[in-house]
């Protein structure tokens, strides 16, 4: 397999790998452990749901595809509530297959391809992989928060636990 094309594919099977992380951390919070902020300048996990769907789709969706940015970052923010849980698991794993699809679908010949996405000047490959790396951020925030309102494991790498002997899960990554 060639380089470009392996990068695509591993981009989007990150993508989910991540969004399915999330969804696990979802799973373990109530209603109001979504929305809950420890201050002003913090972000609830319901706020980084919400702009992590944002960011994929107007990077992806509009930056790469071509598809209508009809993005509005201030209200990912700015939200107290107003989302269920179910409907923010909803939102960020259709927008997350909705990019992985797209991303599967670009030819290598496009990864140099100039885009501009909020007054940046980037390649597509460097859209896709900006779009990975915020996920990864954002991500790590989410399971950070999840285990200090739960105070549990969540299991990501029972592999890696010498009393347990599962091999890793399918499809997950270093």
């Amino acid at each position: 397999m060639e380089v470009e094309q392996e990068f695509l594919l591993l981009s989007a099977r990150k993508l989910r790998e991540l969004n399915g992380r999330i969804m696990v951390c979802l799973e373990k919070l109530s209603e109001d452990q979504v929305w809950l902020r420890g201050g002003e300048n913090e972000n609830a996990i319901g706020n980084l749901c919400q702009h992590l769907a944002g960011n994929v789709s107007q990077w992806i969706g509009h930056g790469v595809a071509g598809l209508e940015d009809s993005r509005t970052r201030d209200l990912e923010f700015s939200a107290r509530g107003g989302r269920s849980r179910e409907e923010l698991k909803a939102l960020l794993t259709g927008t997350v297959e909705e990019a992985a699809e797209i991303i599967a679908k670009v030819k290598p010949e496009a990864l140099m391809h100039e885009r501009r996405i909020q007054n940046y000047d980037v390649t597509v490959l460097s859209a896709i992989y900006h779009v990975v790396e915020h996920f990864a951020q954002h991500t790590g925030q989410i399971i950070i928060a999840t285990k200090a309102l739960t105070g549990e494991d969540l299991g990501f790498y029972p592999h890696l636990n010498p009393e347990k002997t599962q091999p890793p899960p399918p499809g997950s990554l270093p």
